[in-house]
């Protein structure tokens, strides 16, 4: 498999450090509120490499946390009325909502912030103890041009970086492009931990290198995460863990980019920030995940309501296969004839094409392709008549490859049809024989109010919950 590799700015073979276990680190949020339609698309394109990798039968630990201590957190309790942990737990618990709604697979570990906070305080001690950091009146600042390497991965001067830095008020450091590692306390109802630098809580950066490093190691596959992490947040924790650890941190960069909402930056002021919560009210987490996946991961993505109905459109496309097979296995007619096993020894072109698209730096956008033109192919070949046993395998093979995207994953809606509802089938197919259109059409009509839709097929009467 080839990756885009930040570091290097090239697509790269992707040789991992152990075959038996390819260890990815992704970022995962602030818990503070709902994630953003920005926030989903590193969630569901990194799920997607983890069941790529796994579909190709390598074992993956896959590694996501919470930042459950944050100013944001700080201060929306304030506004809530709660504690720090009561706002990051409400959170947390929403993400798990949402993240199941897009198909997002729970990681291997969700480590908090807040149960690594010994291990964070080691990290920074080791730092200091390296002459990578410093202390003053509590708070601990990493001495940034102590590292040689520094801008490695944005590929920007440090000389270029420091002319454009400030140091805010209440900062101490040394150097404008010192960053914190550690925070004294400024209010005595703050949270905090105490540590040999006086009660504080962690920096930002360091959280990710001291839950990367206690959960992966020192060197891991691949780190992940959205563009706008690649600085400073990824630059500084290459700093962080390299001077640390002594050897490279990460030896692949993955990064997603930007989504615009109506081709504008999402900003709160302009109105057009959405949540995935917002999003769900109006369109299924599937939608919205074949709508992130549409794309190739590493190009610019926008976000409207005209794009969200081509999605849904073209999710529909596959769903609508995936019930009829279904329908047609279910009525448990006749075996596979040699006709019906050579189509489908024929469909292993489309499953050559998914894979060498996904082994392509996981380029989803010509893997839905590959899916479309197999689900042209089987509604062709299944128009005139099929048996249920070759319904059976089609609808495993299409399965296959949806559920590598994640796509196909919530079932079909299928329902006890009530006795009313069958009667009135009944009476409309007899309508039907007896060339009674017009009651037929009628029955037709009020099946439909009620969400139900009859599609006539040469293996008999489909019917469809709306």
């Amino acid at each position: 498999m080839k990756v885009y590799n930040t570091m290097t700015g090239k697509k790269e073979e992707f040789i991992p450090i152990d075959d038996k276990e390819i260890k990815i680190y992704v970022c995962g949020p602030t818990v503070y509120n709902y994630f953003h339609i920005g926030n989903a698309r590193p969630f569901v394109v990194f799920d997607t490499l983890r069941r790529y990798l796994e579909f190709t039968g390598k074992n993956v630990k896959f590694v996501q946390n919470f930042t459950d201590v944050d100013d944001k957190i700080i201060n929306r309790a304030k506004e809530e009325g709660l504690t720090a942990g009561e706002v990051s737990e409400k959170y947390i618990e929403e993400y798990f909502k949402d993240a199941k709604a897009l198909n997002v697979k729970k990681a291997t570990v969700h480590p908090k912030v807040t149960q690594t906070i010994d291990d964070i305080i080691a990290f920074v001690k080791t730092l200091i103890d390296k002459g990578y950091a410093y202390e003053i009146d509590g708070d601990v600042y990493y001495s940034t041009r102590k590292f040689d390497e520094y801008g490695k991965l944005s590929n920007q001067d440090i000389e270029e970086l420091e002319a454009g830095a400030r140091i805010n008020i209440e900062e101490k450091k040394k150097d404008p492009m010192d960053f914190a590692l550690w925070k004294a306390r400024k209010e005595d109802s703050e949270i905090a931990w105490e540590s040999p630098w006086g009660m504080g809580r962690p920096g930002w950066h360091i959280e990710c290198s001291t839950m990367a490093k206690k959960y992966l190691g020192d060197t891991i596959d691949i780190h992940a995460g959205g563009q706008d992490l690649s600085f400073p947040h990824h630059e500084n924790e290459i700093a962080q863990s390299e001077a640390c650890n002594g050897v490279t941190f990460a030896n692949y960069w993955m990064h997603n980019g930007y989504i615009t909402i109506n081709n504008e930056k999402m900003s709160k002021s302009k109105g057009n920030f959405f949540t995935v919560r917002d999003i769900l009210n109006e369109y299924d987490g599937e939608v919205i995940r074949f709508f992130l996946l549409s794309g190739h991961y590493r190009n610019p993505i926008n976000f409207s309501d005209l794009l969200m109905e081509q999605a849904k459109a073209g999710l529909e496309r596959i769903t609508n296969l995936r019930d009829n097979l279904k329908y047609l296995a279910g009525l448990k007619k006749g075996e596979f004839t040699a006709q019906e096993k050579e189509f489908l020894d024929s469909l292993s072109k489309y499953q050559d094409e998914f894979v060498a698209a996904m082994e392509d730096d996981l380029n989803t956008a010509d893997a839905i392709t590959a899916i479309f033109e197999m689900v042209t192919a089987i509604n062709t070949y299944i128009r005139n008549d099929c048996s249920s046993a070759f319904a059976e395998e089609a609808l495993k093979v299409l399965l296959k490859f949806s559920n590598v995207l994640g796509l196909l994953e919530a079932d079909s809606k299928e329902e006890e049809i009530s006795d009313e509802i069958k009667n009135l089938i009944e009476e409309r197919q007899n309508a039907r024989k007896e060339k009674n259109f017009a009651r037929a059409d009628e029955i037709r009509d009020l099946l439909k109010e009620k969400g139900i839709t009859l599609k006539d097929t040469p293996q008999g009467v489909q019917i469809i919950r709306e």
